[in-house]
C-alpha cells in the first residue's frame, strides 16, 4: 500500500482513482480489503462500502473495475456480488488478466 499512500486522505480514502494500471491495480485491491471474503453483497452494499473509502463519489466505476480486474465477481445479473476466491495476483509472473 506505500505505492498508493499519495491517493490516499488522512482517513484512508482513496482521493482519486490512479490512471496507470499498475498503480490502478494496488487501489483496486486495497479497495477489496475493505469488503468481507465469502459474502454475498447487493449492489446497493457494494456502492455503500465503496462510498466509505473513496471521496470522489463514483462507486460505479470502482465497482465495475473491482468486477473487471477480478478482485469481485457478480451474477449475471448484477444482483450479488462477491470477492474473488482467490483475488488475483498481479505481482507474480503468471498474472490474471483483467475481464475486458
Amino acid at each position: 500500500m506505500q505505492d498508493i499512500k499519495n491517493f490516499l486522505d488522512e482517513q484512508g480514502r482513496l482521493i482519486r482513482f490512479p490512471a496507470k494500471q499498475r498503480m490502478k491495480i494496488q487501489a483496486l485491491a486495497y479497495l477489496a480489503t475493505k469488503f468481507d471474503a465469502g459474502k454475498v453483497y447487493s449492489e446497493k452494499q457494494v456502492n455503500e462500502t465503496l462510498e466509505l473509502w473513496h471521496t470522489f463519489h463514483d462507486p460505479a466505476t470502482l465497482r465495475r473495475e473491482l468486477f473487471d480486474f477480478r478482485f469481485m465477481d457478480r451474477t449475471p445479473d448484477c444482483r450479488e456480488y462477491r470477492l474473488c476466491d482467490p483475488l488475483p495476483d498481479y505481482e507474480s509472473p503468471s498474472n490474471s488478466t483483467p475481464n475486458t
